[in-house]
This record gives structure tokens, C-alpha cells and sequence, in this order.
């Protein structure tokens, strides 16, 4: 219906609802219908024309009335009361006497008449019309302000077809309650029971001051339920009007880890990257690229994005150019292989970089267990030609990112890592750069996690496939990896490797049970597969040795790890002879190494 239509229909109904107000009020009054015809005229004409006159001054006709609220009972109330008045002033110049008790009650019909022909299409639209659109009981977690909030919402918003019907909420004053006619039905042990008496079919999760370990208390009695559990985005962006309750997010694993972000100290990190160059080595890489996007936050002079594909490459160029495009950043890619000391240098040499993240490596066990020539090329001799590089051009900060793999290693890619963190100590000792490792666990999201590749199983209708029941691994996501790297490079003083403390170890068949949950799959729908673990895995991750743990932590995340034995020598001899070496014997050498076991053999010192 147009406005034109609409207005017309609001001035005929209201010219009848006036008429008819007038004659009730007369026959209530008086107890008869028979007046002088003048008084009607006079009556009705100037109480009609008024009320059309004041409902245009007060925008009476303007009003959405299926969200009409107390502030439009006002203005029915004002237009009311000035149409009274104004006919009042008449009947005492026309009449010369004015009918004060007819007039009230005209008054006071008006205002009924009105406000409920006006109210009776918000009670139809709320109580028929957008029932009518409802096909999804859902459960809202959470009875605080978020959650009325959400409540609201989904009552007054035709477009959704969520239907609240209880709220959970551990506050035990609330039980019993009603808010906005729907129950709080209990406390979160509630759950199951509510989904099944009451026939949930969707579950919000509407407490954004969350930690992650009660949101992950609550996740885990969401699946004990066939209903979809989504959650709520920041309730700054529902309030701001960023989002609306038809953008609720799906939860994600990254929101069971069970630990609070790391959290970046924002002033010290912008006096070592603010207006500084800044070097990031496999920039196009899945923590690379994160390294590179947070670097950008603190307006550094130059950004090197360094790497050997271009793609990938060219993709996070384009991406931070458009995010930053507001700044004075230059943004520099470089397309080298690590394993070219000459052009290590020569990069080096062009760019004078202030601080270098050295985030390119090689990390995919099984295929370093196949390939350990290629882990000594790219990890340890690629690690020694930019760390080379960098002492010798002055870099203030050299920061290698380090996994939890090189903790005790038992394959070829951790034996590798934790040589190349020998290789960045000793260059601590002798070089004016101070050079440090950040050591983590899995990453979530990375191109090597362990969660694309239950997705594409769970897609597919599965099986999920699971190494080991007992397999467990410490996760965190991508942005934390970044930014613990980013802070190691501002406490380092030289030498240390650095832990983030990555709160529990997750076993891996809970995080695909998870996952496939999160999907909206039963387990019994997937299945879970066992098929043993792969060549150079470890049934359970180690963050520091026992002869590294230090005493302190130099940030509330991050832990130091204190200086172990380096094998300098053997180190040099292996990478003068594994181009000699079988698989096999090159494989024994690093484990032995990585390990403290050091053979008793003639040692070569090389330069590469």
C-alpha cells in the first residue's frame, strides 16, 4: 500500500471513528439521541477538521503503526486533546455555552477509538502475522541484557524464523521468571532436558562476556542436543546496528580453545614497528600473512613481504593495500628463495629492515619424513641464510618462528626446527642482532591444520579420520600465533625462546567430534575413522624441555625458555654432508642431534 493509499484509509477511518465518538458520547451523557442539529454541526465539523489538522502537525499519519509503542499513545493523546480544546473554543463563540461533559467523554472515546484501531493491527501483526512465519523453536542462553536484546529482536523482526520460547541462565533469580512473555527456564544443566521437553530446534548463545572456557562449558551441553547452537556477534555491533539478529554466526572451534586471546602490548610493539622497516619471510604463508596484517596495525615506514610464491604473494600485497590503504605504508613484495644466500643478502642490503620475521619453513611432517633433504634446505640452511644476512646488516630484531615439534622431536621437521633454533642462539652469541625463537603449537586455520581437512571429510559425508584416540595437541589461532610472535620481537634481549602458555592440550578425536557437532552432523552420521599414527608423530606435544623451563614469564602469556646445549659444529657438518646422505641416515642424524645424541664423529666447519 502507498502512502497516498494509506493516508486516505487512516482519514476515512478516522473521520467515522470522530462521528461515531460524538454520538456515543452524546447518547451516554444526555441518555437520548435527540439534540439540536446545530450542536452536531458545530460538534462535528470542528472536532473533525481539527483532528485531521493536529494528526498532520503531530504526524499522526506518518506512524508505523505495527511498531507502535507508549510514544505514539502520546501523540494519539495530544491530537485528542487539541481537537477538544480547539472545538470547545468554538462551541463557546458559536453556541455560546460549551459542553464540557460531552466533550470529555468525546475525549476520551477518541483516544480509545483511535489508539486501539491503531493498536489492534500491531497486537494482530505480533500475535498472528509473525507467528505465521515461525518454523524454528529456539532456546535463548542467556537472560541478561544481550539476551532480551536478542528476545526483542526475533519478536519484532518479520524476516527471521526463530521463535523464543525459554531462556536459559545460571542466575538462579531469575528461574520462573517471564521476560517478554518467555520463560528463564533454568541454569545451563537445563539444557538437554529444555531442547528435548520443548522441541528445540535452534539454540542461541547470547552472553557476548563469555571466556572461552564457559562458552565451551555451554557448547558442551548444546551437543548433547540435535539442535544448531549458534551464537551472538558483539553486542557493541548489534547495538551500533552493524548486525542484526539475522547475522547470528555459527559457532566456531576457534571458540572452544578453552583460553583468552593473547593480548598485544599495543605501546611498546609501536615504538619498535611505528615508522620502522619491518621484513616478514614467507609473507604469503597462513602466519605470514597474519604476521604482516598485525605488523600493519602499528604503521611501520616499509613493509617486506617476502616469499617464493607469487601468488600468494600478490594476494596479501592486494589485500593489504586495500585494508591500509588510508596510511603511508609502502607495501614491498619480494619473490626469493631463502635457500639463495646471495639474494638473502642482496634483499637485505636494499632494504635495511629495522626488525625480520622469519616465518618461512617447511612444516608438513609426513612429507618431511619422506623429503628430509628438503626440511634441511629450506629449515635450517634457509634459517642460516637469513639470519646470516640479517647480522650482517645490522638488523636490530631477528625473530624465527618455532614449533612445538622441536620439543623432543621424533620427525624430520621438528629435529629441523629445533636445530635451526640452535642456529639462531648461537648467532645470538656473536652478533650485534639480537635473535630469538617463538615457539607454539597447532594452529587452527593454517594451510597444515588438522581442521580443513575434517571439514572437507565432514562435506563429503565423512568418515572424519582420527591418527590415534589418545592423540592430543595444544591449538591456538592464527592471530594469536601473530601477535605473541610480534611481542616476542619487542621483549627479546638475545638468545631466548620464547612459549606462549596455550592453556589444555585438546585431544584431537574431541575436536572432531566437535567439529562435525558445529556442522550440524551427528557422530553416528559422520563416523569417526582410526588410522594409526602417521610416520614421525607423537601421540602428545611438549612446549619446553625440562632443562629449558625458566622461572619467570616476561608477559602474562609468554614464557622464556632458558638456553639448552648447542651443537654448533655437528650442525655445520650436516649441512656440509646431506646432499650425501640416504634418507634414512640423514633422518637417524637429525633425530640423533635434535635429541642430544651426538655421535662421536669427524666434524667439518662450513661456511653457507
Amino acid at each position: 500500500m502507498t502512502y497516498r493509499q494509506r493516508l486516505s484509509l487512516f482519514i476515512l477511518i478516522d473521520s467515522a471513528i470522530v462521528l461515531t465518538a460524538i454520538f456515543i458520547s452524546h447518547l451516554l451523557v444526555r441518555g437520548t439521541i435527540n439534540t439540536s442539529p446545530w450542536f452536531y454541526v458545530v460538534s462535528a465539523m470542528t472536532i473533525l477538521v481539527s483532528h485531521h489538522i493536529f494528526s498532520f502537525k503531530f504526524k499522526l499519519y506518518k506512524k508505523a503503526w505495527e511498531y507502535a509503542s507508549v510514544g505514539e499513545l502520546i501523540i494519539i493523546l495530544k491530537t485528542a486533546s487539541a481537537s477538544i480544546l480547539t472545538a470547545s473554543i468554538f462551541q463557546g463563540v458559536l453556541l455560546n455555552e460549551i459542553f464540557i461533559r460531552r466533550l470529555s467523554v468525546t475525549g476520551l472515546l477518541l483516544v480509545l477509538f483511535i489508539g486501539g484501531s491503531r493498536f489492534c493491527w500491531r497486537i494482530y501483526r505480533d500475535l498472528y502475522l509473525t507467528r505465521l512465519a515461525y518454523n524454528k523453536r529456539t532456546l535463548i542462553i542467556g537472560a541478561g541484557s544481550a539476551g532480551i536484546m536478542v528476545a526483542r529482536q526475533l519478536l519484532k523482526n518479520n524476516e527471521t524464523d526463530l521463535q523464543p520460547v525459554g531462556f536459559i541462565d545460571d542466575d538462579v533469580k531469575k528461574h520462573h521468571l517471564d521476560i517478554l512473555g518467555i520463560s528463564v527456564l533454568g541454569g545451563v544443566n537445563k539444557i538437554e532436558s529444555v531442547v528435548r521437553e520443548l522441541q528445540i530446534e535452534n539454540i542461541v548463545i547470547a552472553i557476548p562476556s563469555l571466556s572461552k572456557k564457559e562458552l565451551n562449558i555451554i557448547f558442551q551441553e548444546c551437543i548433547k542436543t540435535d539442535a544448531k547452537t549458534q551464537i551472538i556477534p558483539m553486542l557493541e555491533d548489534l547495538m551500533t546496528g552493524k548486525v542484526s539478529v539475522n547475522q547470528f554466526r555459527d559457532v566456531q572451534v576457534e571458540d572452544l580453545l578453552g583460553r583468552d586471546p593473547v593480548v598485544l602490548n599495543d605501546d611498546r610493539i609501536s615504538g619498535d614497528i611505528t615508522n620502522k622497516v619491518v621484513l616478514v619471510t614467507g609473507a604469503g604463508g597462513s602466519i605470514g600473512s597474519e604476521i604482516c596484517r598485525q605488523i600493519a596495525r602499528f604503521n611501520p615506514k616499509k613493509l617486506i613481504l617476502l616469499g617464493h610464491g607469487e601468488n600468494s604473494i600478490y594476494s596479501i600485497e592486494m589485500e593489504l593495500k586495500e585494508s591500509f590503504q588510508d596510511s603511508k605504508i609502502e607495501f614491498i613484495p619480494v619473490i626469493a628463495e631463502i635457500q639463495d644466500a646471495k639474494k638473502m643478502m642482496s634483499v637485505m642490503e636494499t632494504f635495511q629492515p629495522d626488525v625480520v620475521y622469519h616465518a618461512a619453513a617447511h612444516k608438513h611432517v609426513p612429507l618431511m619424513e619422506r623429503n628430509p633433504e628438503e626440511a634441511v634446505k629450506n629449515n635450517m640452511i634457509g634459517t642460516l641464510n637469513v639470519a646470516n644476512a640479517a647480522s650482517w646488516h645490522g638488523v636490530k630484531a631477528f625473530v624465527m618462528i618455532s614449533s612445538d615439534k622441536a620439543v623432543n622431536p621424533t620427525s624430520v621437521m621438528g629435529a629441523t626446527k629445533r636445530l635451526s633454533e640452535m642456529i639462531v642462539q648461537h648467532m645470538d652469541e656473536s652478533s650485534n642482532t639480537k635473535f630469538v625463537a617463538v615457539r607454539f603449537g597447532n594452529v587452527l586455520g593454517s594451510r597444515g591444520s588438522v581442521i580443513p581437512l575434517f571439514k572437507r571429510q565432514i562435506e563429503k559425508g565423512g568418515p572424519v579420520t582420527v591418527t590415534h584416540p589418545d592423540m592430543i595437541r595444544y591449538f591456538m589461532t592464527i592471530p594469536e600465533a601473530s601477535r605473541l610472535v610480534i611481542q616476542a620481537g619487542v621483549l627479546a634481549q638475545g638468545g631466548e625462546i620464547f612459549v606462549l602458555d596455550m592453556g589444555e592440550p585438546v585431544k584431537i578425536v574431541d575436536l572432531a567430534i566437535n567439529l562435525i557437532k558445529l556442522s550440524g552432523y551427528s557422530v553416528e552420521e559422520i563416523g569417526i575413522e582410526y588410522t594409526g599414527t602417521r610416520p614421525g608423530e607423537k601421540l602428545y606435544e611438549e612446549l619446553l624441555k625440562d632443562e629449558e623451563v625458566g622461572e619467570h614469564q616476561v608477559h602474562p602469556k609468554i614464557y622464556v625458555g632458558k638456553t639448552s646445549e648447542l651443537y654448533i659444529s655437528e650442525i655445520e657438518e650436516i649441512i656440509g654432508n646431506f646432499s650425501s646422505m640416504d634418507k634414512e641416515e640423514l633422518r637417524d642424524r637429525l633425530l640423533a642431534l635434535a635429541n642430544n645424541r651426538v655421535a662421536n664423529s669427524p666434524l667439518m666447519s662450513i661456511s653457507v
